[in-house]
């Protein structure tokens, strides 16, 4: 077995890993201390990977190795080092969601994702940060500090799962598996030049969770785990690992159905709805080139290519305010505890607990001063009653029939649009741009597809060009002069487009992917390492 450098081991793709380790051109300690050395070097500056478990990982890397040298049948992750979002449970780790109160909660035994992973052959390097109880797009708390973006410091990687897109994005680890309830997959892979899926929601379980994190009860609109890559071949390798129905015993509640199987999907014949402005908050300049030239990339490959346009947007965002935002806060502040709420966590606490009967005269007021969009979340904001929750289920379901007549009338296949209407955020944009988080969704392409459910990932595509300066007009409102803000001194960011497609056809959405990815990487301005942290 000859050695390889460190660089080259890092270049490699989780797929790549895994058959080069199989066909023992490399071994599995290698590659893992390649990937703790990368970590240790640019962690520095990043601070994304706040539990490290290098020894540990050191370990079952060398044990991989020997298992391996016995003849015993290697797993289809054998030997390939991942990294885990810091709210799943991995034995003998804290899972504390950026809560000071839940310091030392350890888990006592693993979720079944992270089990599957394991009895793949993956090697756990560590945890990566998020953002303070997992609901806005930066990751930054009062216990683990704040991540930076590889691409520029000054910028965040997105949240919640941002630790898990930079230290990817950075070269530290090939696969992360994060999770995604208002576009937290796809924001990060976004903004750090990556991939990410999020999968029909309940394809996989939310049991890697320790029990009583997330609100209980509350499924209209659910998170979804899903795999964050550097290749979209990397995001098929791990959901057959997560997603294939088993005799193995790690989840009763993973879909005994089929997975999909991607290479199966021409792109030839596809019908594929476009839309680069979804009627509510604009784009970017760069981000509508990026879902332009996409369109042009699947017509050349035989897609038939049209645009659509997403029925009453501003009616999906208000539901998920409505429906998330239903008991007042109540969930959030009982998650808190005594802890200090982080900024974007506070301003959401004190719009989602302005008493109902203050929100009209307050929401008017605002409207007066030019400020719409914080009237608009002001208005979506309000604790409910059983019965109105249950009214906004019903919206909800009525919308997603809605939305799903549309694709049929147009007998689209799949949709491709921006998967945010901004490249990444400034540090404490995710405040600057709005009072609390909560009206930040009004910028997000990314959560329209969790309020309806639907499979969605992000492929990265390209990067925002010099001459793409900001052309949204003089506004008084806030939240467009802060977009603008972001907007400036932009060159450079990775740039992504988003890819949809109806329930439980993750296969069409990793199919449309992969044409993408084949075409943009072709071009000069690919998203690559990033050279901030390059060593």
């Amino acid at each position: 077995m000859g050695q390889s450098k460190p660089s080259d081991i890092l270049s490699l793709s989780a797929t790549e890993l895994a058959r080069r380790i199989r066909a023992r051109e490399l071994s599995a300690l290698e590659v893992a201390e390649a990937h703790v050395r990368r970590i240790e070097s640019v962690d520095k500056h990043l601070n994304a990977v706040v539990i490290p478990l290098f020894d540990e990982a050191l370990s079952r890397a060398k044990a991989a190795d020997e298992r391996q040298a016995q003849g015993k049948p290697p797993g289809p992750l054998h030997g390939v080092p991942v990294t885990i979002k810091e709210q799943f449970r991995v034995m003998g780790t804290q899972t504390t969601l950026g809560l000071k109160h839940l310091v030392g909660n350890r888990a006592t035994a693993e979720g079944p994702l992270v089990t599957r992973l394991r009895r793949a052959g993956a090697i756990i390097l560590g945890k990566t940060n998020v953002a303070q109880t997992l609901i806005y797009h930066e990751s930054d708390n009062p216990v683990y500090g704040r991540t930076s973006n590889p691409w520029n410091l000054k910028r965040t990687p997105g949240g919640s799962s941002g630790g898990e897109a930079a230290i990817i994005a950075a070269g530290g680890s090939p696969l992360g598996l994060g999770g995604d309830l208002g576009g937290s997959i796809r924001i990060p892979a976004h903004f750090c030049g990556i991939q990410g899926l999020k999968p029909t929601t309940l394809r996989l379980t939310n049991d890697d969770v320790p029990p009583g994190l997330f609100s209980g009860g509350q499924e209209a609109i659910l998170a979804q785990p899903g795999p964050i890559a550097r290749t979209v071949a990397d995001l098929c390798l791990a959901m057959e690992v997560l997603a294939t129905p088993g005799p193995d015993g790690a989840s009763e509640l993973i879909p005994p159905m089929p997975w999909p199987d991607p290479s199966k999907i021409s792109i030839r014949g596809l019908r594929v709805g476009m839309y680069t402005d979804d009627g509510f908050f604009s784009a970017s300049p760069a981000l509508r080139r990026a879902v332009n030239e996409a369109g042009g990339a699947l017509r050349t490959r035989g897609a038939e290519v049209e645009y659509f346009a997403p029925p009453d947007v501003s009616e999906g965002v208000r539901l998920f305010l409505a429906i998330e935002g239903a008991d007042g806060g109540a969930w959030i502040r009982s998650l808190l505890k005594d802890d200090r709420p982080e900024p974007s966590v506070r301003g959401l606490l004190r719009g989602s607990g302005t008493p109902n009967a203050l929100r009209p005269l307050i929401s008017g007021l605002l409207r007066y001063r030019g400020q719409h969009r914080l009237a608009f979340v002001l208005g979506s904001l309000r604790l409910m009653s059983a019965r109105e929750y249950w009214q906004a289920v019903a919206a909800r379901n009525t919308y997603r029939s809605r939305f799903l007549h549309d694709m049929e009338q147009g007998k689209f296949d799949a949709l491709i649009c921006p998967p945010h209407a901004l490249p990444a955020l400034t540090h404490g944009g995710s405040v600057d741009l709005h009072v609390g988080n909560a009206a930040s969704y009004a910028v997000l392409y990314a959560v329209l597809y969790n309020v309806l459910g639907m499979p969605a990932g992000v492929v990265s595509a390209t990067r925002v060009r010099k001459s793409e300066h900001s052309d949204r007009p003089a506004s008084r409102d806030m939240t467009e002069r802060e977009a603008r803000s972001v907007e400036e001194d932009g060159a450079g960011l990775p740039v992504g487009v988003q890819v949809a497609a109806r329930h439980w056809r993750e296969d069409i959405v990793l199919a449309v992917m992969a044409a993408l990815e084949e075409h943009f990487r072709t071009l000069p301005d690919y998203p690559v390492c990033p050279v901030t942290v390059a060593g």
